[in-house]
């Protein structure tokens, strides 16, 4: 299996996330972090967040602070590509 497609969430303790297929980090603040991954967009939320490791190049991201919520979903790239292929099939 290609390694740029794994995708893993390891949380520990709700203090403690890694993210392994991380794309991009879109935005972050103390509240919310959100990323882009090759499975889609996840947004974290939680209280007094920090990106304390990042590594685009690896596809790997730690956070850590109070982890309250993972919330996976499509990002614009995502649905434009879906959309082509389901145009091409029918």
């Amino acid at each position: 299996m290609d390694e740029k497609n794994v995708q893993s969430l390891l949380l520990e303790n709700k203090e403690v996330l890694n993210v392994t297929g991380v794309e991009n980090v879109d935005n972050f603040n103390d509240g919310t972090v959100v990323l882009l991954t090759n499975k889609g967009k996840l947004t974290i939320k939680g209280e007094k967040l920090n990106i304390s490791k990042l590594n685009v190049d690896e596809g790997r991201l730690i956070v850590k602070g109070v982890i309250n919520s993972l919330v996976f979903s499509e990002y614009e790239g995502q649905r434009e590509k879906v959309s082509l292929v389901k145009k091409l099939f029918k």
